[in-house]
């Protein structure tokens, strides 16, 4: 009789009913921590029989409370999905206990038998509760509840982890088709936070044309801490794919990845069926948006005009520029009209073969308040060498417009990703350092001009022939360079990259070689190496306080022959000699502080440039392209 009572009250426990001699103890506090105790009246042999079942009993109640506080959104689509599929199995559970009742009712069940019937799903059970008490008790949703499953699935054995992969696949349904919209349409659809990209809405694309340090393409999509194991492999082909299709999205055309019944994210598993799903939805978006950008926004057009105008590829227009503006540029940088120079860039565009440029509009200038050097310091992400503080980096005195003069362009969305404020800084430094050459090489044509003016004179063996000799070999310098920085870094540096974006096969690698196209640029126009770069500015600077004491110089030149004739004319009758020793002393003189000005720049000039030696031989061990700047530029040195 009391085994009789004792299954009773036991079929009533598997489904979390107390009974007669059975009753259910409650942790206070702890919901998750309940057992079941029965009478101590109850013989000692049933007692054992009813402890057995027990836990099957205990993890009945922790999976049907953890269906009832999960099935409520706020826990997430997971959740909900892994509780929608827990019901399912405790359906099947108490279709197996109204069977046992059925039986019993029937009087052909016992203790053992019960015992006997319940034991298969004892495993089953208690490893569902194991997940349960750790997705409780971590408050686990989304990524992390699909990789408990996957790994306790693991540890089971064949049955439980049938069962565990067949959670887990119920549990992903909602995760994939989370996934599923990414990567073929380009939009999170995660209302309660579980997919493992994270949108930072405060990041806008304007800011990519804006702001030096933009983090737009970096961070506006990015992975969490948390991917689900299956996903880990392909998780930064899955963040990719769905950028470029939001790029796309963001230029108002509405892609979408061709979907068949075959690349639905239905389920994964052994067959990886949803890893070629991605792989074909990656190539797609990178197709399509490598297309557009190239084809329908003309990247290689719009970086070929950029070549033309900052870094000096086609010159006229800035001859004629430079022509025009000179008075302009001439001034204090906080004195200068940016209306006015912009007005005589627009006349000089117009009226050279740069007005057959579809993009000449797109060309601007500006005014920067610092030298290149001085801008350079304040970029912290240039790996600038042997540079312990920014001090190092002497600013001019006074800096006229020519020292802080420079070209922008106008950059729209989705160019901006490749052609970002950041690379337009690097292409602005390039610029003003060859305009800057430019300038010292138009003053230094000027400085030559007047000598050749003076050529008819016989000048053979005074100031004026070591002057010519002087001028012609920081002419010779100054064009060294500039065929340096053009032939020898520039257009081979541009041609790689050319070649290399034609054969690109994703935006991220157009952006990688333009990037490296730039920096290469910036090292091998020594930008990046502030020892070489300020000896180079002091020789600029040399030659430009010749050329600019030049007149003053050949005018001095040239008076002191006329004088010397007529001295020499009244030698014999003995007038000038006698009467105006004062003026003979005077032409001394003036032929002695030209003299001693040229000597003091050509001595100057010699020692700066034989100081590039060492500094060029020992730096270009580890930079070879140095080897070619020593033999322009020191080549021209040995010339003289």
């Amino acid at each position: 009789m009391l085994e009789l009572i004792l299954i009773d009250d036991l079929l009533f426990a598997l489904v979390g009913i107390e009974g007669r001699y059975i009753s259910i103890k409650r942790v206070h506090g702890k919901a998750d921590v309940v057992s079941f105790q029965v009478d101590a009246s109850m013989d000692l042999a049933l007692q054992e029989f009813a402890k057995r079942i027990f836990p099957l009993c205990e993890s009945y109640l922790l999976i049907d409370e953890f269906v009832e506080s999960r099935s409520q959104f706020k826990h997430g689509l997971v959740n909900h999905a892994f509780a929608a599929a827990l019901r399912a199995f405790l359906l099947d559970y108490q279709a197996m206990v109204a069977q046992l009742e059925h039986q019993f009712r029937l009087r052909r069940l016992s203790i053992q038998g019960l015992w006997f019937y319940c034991q298969p799903m004892t495993g089953s059970m208690q490893a569902l509760s194991t997940v349960i008490r750790k997705v409780s008790a971590n408050n686990y949703a989304g990524s992390a509840v699909l990789n408990l499953l996957q790994s306790q699935a693991m540890a089971g054995d064949s049955a439980v982890r049938s069962l565990l992969e067949k959670m887990t696949h119920s549990a992903s349904n909602a995760y994939l088709s989370i996934l599923e919209r990414w990567i073929y349409e380009g939009v999170i659809d995660d209302p309660y936070d579980e997919f493992f990209i994270a949108e930072n809405k405060s990041l806008q694309k304007e800011s990519l044309t804006q702001d030096y340090d933009a983090k737009y393409w970096r961070q506006r999509y990015s992975l969490k801490k948390d991917i689900p194991s299956f996903l880990a492999n392909i998780a930064g082909t899955i963040l990719t794919t769905g950028k470029y299709l939001n790029v796309m999205r963001e230029c108002g055309y509405n892609v979408q990845v061709p979907v068949s019944e075959n690349s639905k994210l239905m389920t994964f598993g052994s067959n990886h069926q949803y890893l070629e799903c991605v792989k074909a939805a990656y190539e797609f978006a990178s197709g399509e948006l490598l297309s557009l950008i190239k084809e329908k926004y003309d990247l290689i057009g719009k970086l070929r005009s950029i070549k033309h105008y900052l870094l000096l590829d086609q010159g006229d227009f800035l001859v004629h520029f430079m022509d025009i503006a000179r008075e302009e540029l001439l001034k204090k940088h906080d004195e200068i009209s940016v209306e006015k120079l912009q007005s005589l860039l627009d006349l000089a565009l117009r009226t050279t073969a740069a007005a057959a440029d579809p993009c000449h509009e797109d060309l601007t200038c500006c005014v920067e308040r610092s030298s290149v050097l001085k801008g350079l310091s304040r970029l912290k992400d240039l790996d600038i060498k042997n540079v312990s503080h920014g001090n190092d980096l002497e600013e001019p005195i006074s800096i006229t417009g020519l020292e802080t003069f420079s070209l922008s362009y106008k950059i729209q969305w989705p160019l901006s990703i490749v052609i970002s404020r950041k690379a337009l800084t690097k292409y602005q430094l390039i610029f003003r350092f060859l305009f800057h050459c430019k300038h010292v090489e138009r003053q230094l044509c000027g400085a030559w001009q007047m000598h050749q003016g003076v050529r008819a004179l016989n000048s053979h063996g005074t100031a004026i022939s070591r002057s010519s000799l002087l001028c012609r070999s920081m002419l010779r310098f100054i064009n060294s360079l500039l065929h340096y920085l053009t032939f020898e870094v520039l257009e081979p540096n541009w041609h790689v990259m050319h070649g290399r974006l034609q054969t690109a096969k994703s935006i991220d690698e157009v952006i990688q070689h333009h990037d490296f196209f730039l920096d290469k640029c910036l090292k091998e126009c020594l930008l990046l190496l502030p020892e070489l770069i300020k000896k180079v500015e002091k020789l600029k600077s040399l030659c430009l306080q010749y050329a600019a004491a030049t007149q003053w110089l050949i005018s001095l030149s040239i008076d002191i022959p006329k004088l010397d004739e007529q001295s020499d004319g009244s030698v014999g009758s003995g007038k000038l000699k006698s009467k105006n020793p004062s003026q003979v002393q005077k032409v001394m003189t003036r032929n002695s502080a030209v003299t001693d000005s040229i000597l003091k720049f050509e001595r100057e000039f010699n020692a700066e440039l034989q100081s590039l030696r060492p500094i060029l031989s020992s730096s270009s061990q580890a930079e070879p392209y140095l080897t070619h700047l020593a033999q322009w530029i020191l080549g021209a040195g040995n010339d003289q």
